[in-house]
């Protein structure tokens, strides 16, 4: 059952599109290294909008995760690669359906 989640919004340096894509999918292997992020997506909204959204099955699994390799290594990289700093948003989930 998971009750957190984040949704992290990214808006990419214009030319740097590539190399956010690269950061995003790289991070799954990060991730599968947590045992509390039980979901986790990298999205594409448009040409230079992107996103992370996440599960997590309490609070502690959520901060975890905030305070993990991922988000590490993201924010070492914002000025390099980010137009803007990234949007993070706590989410209560209330349903969920997983596999």
């Amino acid at each position: 059952m998971v009750s957190k989640a984040l949704y992290v919004r990214l808006k990419a340096k214009p030319g740097k599109e590539a190399e956010v894509e690269a950061f995003l999918k790289g991070g799954l292997a990060l991730v599968e290294r947590e045992p509390a992020t039980t979901a986790w997506f990298a999205l594409k909204m448009d040409t230079s909008t992107y996103g992370i959204f996440d599960a997590f099955p309490d609070e502690a699994g959520r901060e975890a995760h905030l305070t993990g390799a991922v988000a590490t290594a993201l924010f070492a990289r914002v000025d390099e690669l980010l137009a803007e700093p990234p949007t993070v948003h706590k989410i209560d989930l209330l349903a969920a359906k997983l596999p």
